[in-house]
């Protein structure tokens, strides 16, 4: 039996413009399993990015309910926000989010670090992350000596150093080019399938959604449609058909 590693329940976010109510979420209700490759798919205004941001515990719902770890993360308060984040979640940024005059190694650390985690140890962990992501070579570099898609591999273990429950992405490889997009792609599929890690990821983008091994579409505040990709991968698999092996329009 799967293990739900987020629970989402008739969810809404409405904001007040002036006398008018927008809602950016409109009742949305889903689950994502443990060990699931989950991404949210929507155009400019669709409510994903505000999803992400309430699932991370970084915007408070306007009603409904947000289920991480077995933890309602909706009922806490800031400070209780700010300890289930550094508990539970890792984040991988568009922008990468790096710290330009510390090494990879550092960067990677860096949440460690203000865990209070002893130098050595935080490092040899570290160290291990760059190894999982290919970049152990390059671990006395500072982010202006790496490229855009080094980078973002730094930013990938910098979230996996935490061991955290759950990883969200925010358009993760907007920077990048259309081949470094699909290694940082295939990288996230292993490390989801290869360590049994749960990513949520946001794009506007469908062709990269379809590296996910689930697909929540989302248009106006609504899940308009989920698909498990799995399943539809395994028929177009027994047709000779390739899913997400193309980046066009990327």
């Amino acid at each position: 039996m799967s293990e739900h590693a987020i629970e989402v329940k008739d969810l809404y976010k409405i904001y007040m413009i002036g006398t008018n109510k927008v809602r950016a979420l409109n009742g949305v209700d889903f689950t994502i399993e443990k060990g699931e490759f989950c991404c949210i798919v929507g155009t400019s205004g669709s409510g994903k990015s505000t999803l992400l941001n309430m699932m991370a515990g970084l915007e408070p719902p306007t009603k409904g309910q947000i289920i991480i770890a077995g933890e309602h993360i909706e009922k806490k308060n800031e400070a209780g926000l700010v300890m289930f984040r550094q508990a539970h979640v890792g984040f991988i940024f568009q922008s990468y989010n790096l710290l330009p005059n510390l090494t990879a190694i550092e960067n990677v650390a860096m949440p460690l670090t203000f865990r209070g985690v002893d130098k050595a140890v935080r490092n040899a962990k570290a160290m291990k992350m760059l190894e999982t992501v290919g970049l152990k070579k390059y671990a006395k570099h500072r982010p202006g000596q790496m490229s855009g898609g080094q980078q973002q591999r730094v930013g990938i273990a910098r979230a996996l150093v935490v061991d955290p429950d759950i990883i969200f992405a925010d358009e993760p490889t907007g920077n990048l080019d259309s081949a470094t997009t699909l290694e940082v792609l295939k990288l996230i599929q292993f490390i989801v399938h290869e360590k049994h890690q749960t990513v949520v990821m946001v794009t506007h983008d469908n062709n990269l959604a379809s590296y996910g091994d689930k697909i929540i579409h989302i248009n106006d505040g609504k899940v308009t449609g989920i698909e498990d990709n799995r399943v539809q991968a395994a028929i177009n698999a027994k047709a000779g058909i390739s899913v997400g092996g193309t980046l066009a329009g990327v």
